[in-house]
């Protein structure tokens, strides 16, 4: 199975999907000191999925501890 670009699926109605992200952002004692990566990712997600009405599942994860 090929994966699908953001072009090809901009142009099909998804009614959901998958996004690896890169939110690997700075925490200190549970508060995160840096939202710039998750800042600058919305727009996209937004204007790929959500303005389609689509449902958007991120998924990312914390580096070592």
């Amino acid at each position: 199975m090929a994966k699908k670009t953001l072009k090809r699926l901009r142009r099909k109605k998804v009614k959901k999907v998958l996004v690896r992200v890169d939110f690997n952002v700075p925490i200190k004692d549970g508060v995160i000191t840096n939202d710039n990566r998750i800042t600058v990712a919305l727009p996209t997600l937004k204007i790929y999925f959500w303005k389609n009405g689509g449902r958007v599942i991120a998924f990312s994860h914390l580096g070592k501890s």
